[in-house]
């Protein structure tokens, strides 16, 4: 399965732990689309998708419409977590080179790649 950075999958998540993301949700793929495609690796990084705002580089803002989203929502990038490529359920779309470029930059905050 060949998933470009920036594609909206629908992920089932349970079962989870804690302050997980829980549940069906939207999640943007961020790995490499070459390891992906690679049956040699079933993992897949997403960062999970909520309709609920948050602040800060660490949840920046996604726009509805070719992403796939039907409302505004923002990317948890805090809740970045590796799955099985069997739990994607659905394609949707992608989000703006401008929206991945800002999780980017939050994942680099989270995971300390600026330093």
């Amino acid at each position: 399965m060949k998933l470009d950075r920036g594609t909206i999958v629908l992920v089932e998540l349970d079962p989870t732990v804690g302050h997980e993301q829980r549940g069906i949700r939207p999640c943007i793929a961020v790995s490499d689309p070459e390891v992906n495609a690679d049956q040699r690796f079933p993992l897949i990084a997403v960062v999970p998708v909520t309709g609920t705002p948050g602040e800060g580089a660490l949840y920046p803002q996604l726009s509805p419409g070719k992403s796939g989203l039907t409302k505004p929502s923002y990317a948890l990038v805090d809740h970045l977590r590796s799955v099985d490529k069997r739990r994607i359920r659905r394609i949707f779309g992608r989000i703006a080179t401008d929206e991945l470029a800002a999780v980017d930059e939050g994942l680099g905050l989270f995971l300390g790649l600026d330093a």
